[in-house]
């Protein structure tokens, strides 16, 4: 006898519907075959149901069974076919009805209960847009579905609990949709305030937080620069709703969402270590992963000591830093991931770390400068919009501030004027597909930041001394533009260009 269980399939973020075929012959040596062009992960669901249902005292039929995932052109990857098909030989053994428009999602574990199964989320997100009634999934995973308003999000605990529940004999309550609550992170690494000095950094820093910009900060070793990039956090805006839900689809695609999670409520902040791989960085594999660029999406991405990354992995950067996205090609599958995200970078001048320190002489020659320096682009350089320099601050300054640090800007001081400036984005693109004046494409940037002639006179000056090009031209206007809406003023002046052009590089 044939049953049809329904359940999903992913490919990036993309959710694809699979009908899971079960088919029970009358006839036939006892066999357990699974086609449809599944991976390793889905063949051994076959030991993992049918220990489960002997485990759970429940009879599995001696019988040739023939399980079709159906469209068979379709790659299927994870263990998360085991709950429908354990469904389908259940209804064979049982006879109880298969709930219709249900999808039937999730791993089993050997004793008959159900893991929690990473893409929770985009299962639900997928009912709910197909007008889908009910979605079962494990019990620890529900929380992450339940974010999705209008379907009925049943947490599945055991086997034996759900054929209970067909059976009639007892009540799954549907896990109850909670509104998201979205608060600033409360545990940071540094506050501002116990910054000693550097206040051009700081100043960078809140321009770029409050506007998505890119910042390079570069400077001797133990001048601060980690430190300020570990503050960030600390001034960051809320997510919204819209973010949120982002992030969390692309974090739930790459299993980061823990037991019971839900909603990540918080904007990411993402540091790897220089030694990562491009697809470490940027997101691959056989079955095409998301990276570090795409989990720090709408979040920061701090890459400390960036001269040190392999240069290949830097140049990996230039088209997500452009686009805010990244697509991944594969023989069998292609996909593609947002990656809108702050780069927060943090250099050496030099290998030694002391070009034009006054306290500490420099060992390295020119020759080694020059090779540092060039792992460093010029393509990539012109996309960083804040260049700033951070010199090491003198140790009696240092020592005093450190006894008086009360008198420094405090994070929440700081981040309360960012969030205004937020809001003022907010409500000037909200006719538009972006959250920020970084993401402003050229004509958005001719529609909401006109320039008055003094403005334009000024800029079009440095552009002929920098040799600025044009991405460098419309970075500068952008900035502009950030530092208006922090001063809360409605027009772009001469003043906020001058400030614009100070954090460019040789301004």
């Amino acid at each position: 006898m044939l049953f049809k269980v329904t359940s999903v399939s992913f490919s990036g973020l993309t959710t694809i519907k699979i009908d899971v075929e079960v088919n029970i012959a009358e006839k036939g040596l006892p066999t357990f075959e699974i086609v449809g062009l599944p991976n390793k992960a889905v063949a051994e669901s076959r030991e993992r149901v049918k220990t489960a249902l002997i485990n759970s005292n429940l009879k599995f039929p001696l019988r040739r069974i023939t399980v079709n995932l159906a469209p068979g052109d379709v790659p299927k990857y994870g263990a998360f076919y085991d709950l429908p098909i354990a469904v389908g030989i259940l209804s064979e053994i049982n006879g109880f009805k298969i709930p219709e428009n249900s999808i039937f999602f999730g791993e089993l574990s050997l004793d008959g209960s159900l893991r929690h199964t990473k893409g929770a989320l985009l299962a639900a997100l997928f009912a709910k847009e197909n007008k889908m009634d009910s979605i079962f999934i494990p019990e620890q995973s529900a929380n992450e579905a339940s974010v999705v308003k209008g379907i009925d999000v049943y947490p599945v605990k055991d086997l034996n609990q759900l054929i209970q529940f067909f059976s009639s004999e007892i009540e799954i309550d549907p896990t109850i949709y909670k509104k998201p609550t979205f608060t600033i992170v409360e545990k940071i690494d540094f506050d501002m305030s116990e910054v000693m000095g550097q206040e051009q950094a700081k100043r960078a820093l809140e321009i770029a937080a409050a506007g998505g910009h890119n910042v390079l900060m570069t400077g001797s070793p133990g001048s601060g620069k980690t430190m300020l990039a570990r503050a960030l956090p600390g001034i960051m805006p809320l997510l919204n709703e819209e973010e949120s839900l982002e992030v969390t689809k692309i974090y739930s695609s790459a299993g980061n969402i823990p037991p019971g999670g839900s909603l990540i409520t918080t904007r990411p902040f993402r540091a790897p270590h220089h030694i990562i791989s491009q697809a470490g960085l940027v997101g691959g594999g056989t079955h095409p992963q998301p990276g570090e660029i795409s989990l720090a999406h709408r979040g920061v991405l701090f890459l400390d000591e960036f001269n040190e990354f392999p240069r290949s992995v830097i140049e990996a950067l230039r088209q997500p830093m452009e686009d805010g996205k990244l697509t991944i090609s594969r023989s069998l599958e292609r996909v593609t991931y947002p990656s809108r995200f702050m780069l927060i970078a943090a250099a050496n001048p030099c290998p030694c770390g002391y070009l034009n320190d006054e306290a500490k002489q420099c060992t390295c020659t020119k020759r080694e400068i020059m090779r540092y320096r060039k792992k460093l682009s010029g393509p990539i350089l012109d996309r960083i919009d804040l260049h700033v320099d951070v010199p090491v601050v003198n140790i009696k300054k240092l020592a005093g501030g450190f006894h008086n640090s009360n008198k420094n800007e405090t994070s929440v001081t700081i981040r309360n004027r960012i969030l205004k400036a937020r809001i003022k984005q907010q409500q000037r693109y909200a006719d538009e597909l972006i959250y920020t004046n970084s993401e402003m494409k050229n004509n958005q940037i001719r529609r909401y930041v006109p320039l008055d002639s003094n403005s334009n006179t000024m800029l079009m000056g440095a552009a002929e001394i920098f040799q600025l090009s044009a991405r460098s031209y419309l970075k500068i206007i952008k900035i502009a533009r950030t530092i208006a809406d922090l001063e809360g003023v409605v027009n772009v002046e001469e003043k906020h260009i001058a400030e614009a052009l100070q954090y460019r590089p040789g301004g």
